[in-house]
């Protein structure tokens, strides 16, 4: 898509964090926006923000776990709007604790908004987008849709899931015009962590330091840019870099930290010598903190 001034976007998980990047910078190149998230004030308050853009926004409230509300918002998107050339999948939440613990309920809210939306979401909006000149998907896909660590296993699931309906698209429609990319960012400073569910009740789910972090904007101003190039995939941040290489050429490595056990190194040195303190150390696992709404 080389030019976006004058195009329509179908954007989820807009009221914060990624999602709000986006919509500004792309009212800000004179894209007109339909905006999807469940926080209605958020988007309320978003509304009111790009006012005075003078591009069209149109906002939806909708849980994007409810299929049967989701199959609405379409339609009625389509009648706004007249046609929408851009789709951006960048609504997201996790889950954090042991997966053993996990419920199913707990698995098919996670998927229904991080894989299953973003599928039906396409699916439904795609035959009029065929219909649209240079046209173009965003699936915001998450290194953690190429790396995976522990207690993630949900969300892992859910971007590796995604990794595979965006390659699967581009391979199938790029020869139609119509453009797709995977926008795959490491660590971003938004609520992914703080709103995270937690299968640890009591214990906060550990987030990644801010100086591993990028920020929302950034990750919007480069979003762009992949949609004007046509870009397959895009890593963001140097932690996303170094995993991605680390995986790809030292991938014992990446087993290796995986498998290591504080409580094992512990148990091992007390066996040794019980009388000296052992200090436990605690790596958060990288992964995208993009907006946890579910739109």
């Amino acid at each position: 898509m080389k030019t976006i001034k004058g195009r329509t976007a179908f954007l989820t998980g807009a009221a914060s964090g990624i999602g709000r990047s986006l919509a500004t910078a792309l009212a800000a190149e004179g894209c007109h926006l339909y905006l999807v998230d469940v926080d209605e004030n958020g988007l309320r308050s978003l509304e009111q923000e790009l006012a005075s853009s003078h591009v069209r926004v149109w906002t939806r409230t909708c849980d994007l776990a409810n299929r049967a509300a989701l199959s609405q918002v379409i339609p009625e998107c389509l009648a706004a709007t007249g046609g929408i050339d851009l789709l951006i999948n960048n609504a997201g939440v996790a889950y954090y604790g042991p997966t053993d613990q996990m419920t199913q309920k707990q698995w098919d809210w996670l998927m229904s908004i991080n894989l299953l939306a973003p599928i039906q979401i396409t699916h439904e909006l795609l035959p009029s987008m065929l219909r649209r000149p240079d046209s173009h998907i965003v699936n915001m896909c998450s290194i953690s849709g190429l790396v995976a660590g522990g207690r993630f296993a949900a969300y892992h699931t859910s971007k590796y899931g995604l990794i595979g309906f965006t390659e699967s698209l581009r391979a199938e429609y790029g020869r139609h015009g119509v453009g797709v990319t995977a926008i795959c960012p490491g660590p971003v400073t938004t609520k992914l962590y703080a709103s995270a569910a937690s299968g640890r009740p009591g214990k906060p789910v550990p987030s990644p330091p801010n100086w591993l972090c990028t920020t929302p904007d950034r990750v919007a101003a480069i979003t762009l840019k992949a949609i004007r190039r046509d870009r397959r995939q895009v890593l963001i941040t140097p932690t996303a870099h170094f995993l991605f290489q680390m995986k790809r050429f030292a991938p014992w490595l990446i087993d290796f930290v995986n498998r290591f056990s504080t409580s094992r190194l512990k148990r091992k040195f007390l066996a040794k010598s019980p009388s000296q303190p052992v200090p436990v150390v605690v790596v958060a696992p990288a992964a995208e903190t993009q907006s946890n709404r579910a739109a």
